[in-house]
């Protein structure tokens, strides 16, 4: 027998590990070295939970990787794996993407968009726009002369920033995608009955259930309280493009701060007034044990 022979393999790639050394003695059965083939290269993907229904085998799927300046890569779903994470309740699923002139190469990152397994048009809102109580979904309607008024949808599937409308709203339609938990609480206070978005409302005078427009959130944490304003650390105020910081607020009405305590979490809208910012809602968070 000579002393060196020559091990080929039958597919091509690179070297990953190399498992035997010179002198050694390899058991038979033993891995000599493992090697990646690059025709085809697989993209572990981390999809969230909302989304895991519509996932499937064979479902193409479109890549975006830095390394290639965002160049589109098309991909197919091979296998949906069984476990989640619990970590970031997101699923585990493999994409193979052909590789025939080796530009991908493993540890790279990518963006995936997954081809939806629905055809045709789908009605899309703001997924903050959506106000989940356990039991049902809602959606505020902004309707003529400042009013709101919340309507039940049947949700589909969600992408995180947007969400499919299966049954109760209309294309055109203009809903609340920001404060509407303050809109809802008022509503919730004043008894007002969530109703489909094509069936109208019991005439009611106007001002009963007109709210003010152009109302601006955040949350924040009370540094100091006094009769006719409020001293609050705050995150910021997205539709104000304003950043977070500490400052005092003069409050629509002084019953506004009943019950509340320096340090205690709030959430608030406030309103631009030729004199500053303007409290008109503030609600204290509940405290976590």
């Amino acid at each position: 027998m000579n002393a060196q022979q020559t091990v080929r393999v039958p597919i091509g790639g690179v070297l990953q590990t190399l498992d035997v050394r010179q002198g050694m003695s390899v058991a038979a059965g033993a891995p000599l070295a493992r090697l990646n083939g690059l025709d085809s290269v697989w993209l572990e993907v981390a999809v969230p939970e909302a989304q895991a229904g519509a996932i499937r085998s064979g479902q193409a799927v479109t890549a975006y990787l830095p390394a290639l300046a965002g160049e589109a890569v098309p991909g197919t779903i091979t296998a949906v794996l069984p476990e989640a994470s619990a970590a970031s309740r997101t699923l585990r699923v493999r994409v193979e993407l052909p590789n025939g002139d080796g530009r991908l190469r493993p540890g790279l990152t990518a963006r995936v968009e997954l081809t939806d397994r629905q055809e045709g048009r789908v009605l899309l809102v703001p997924s903050e726009a959506v106000i989940r109580t356990g039991k049902r979904a809602l959606v505020m309607l902004a309707e003529a002369g400042g009013r709101y008024r919340p309507v039940d949808v049947r949700i589909g599937a969600d992408s995180g920033s947007q969400t499919e409308i299966l049954d109760g709203l209309e294309e055109g339609q203009q809903v609340v995608a920001s404060g509407q938990f303050l809109i809802d609480s008022e509503a919730s206070l004043r008894g007002i009955t969530a109703a489909p978005a094509g069936e109208p409302m019991p005439a009611e005078p106007a001002h009963e259930h007109a709210l003010a427009p152009a109302l601006h959130e955040a949350e924040g944490r009370i540094v100091e309280l006094a009769e006719q304003s409020v001293k609050i650390a705050h995150g910021p105020f997205r539709t104000l493009g304003m950043p977070g910081m500490t400052m005092r607020f003069a409050v629509a009405n002084p019953h506004l701060l009943h019950g509340a305590k320096v340090d205690d979490r709030v959430r608030f809208a406030v309103r631009e007034t030729g004199a500053g910012l303007l409290v008109e809602q503030l609600q204290v968070e509940e405290q976590q044990p």
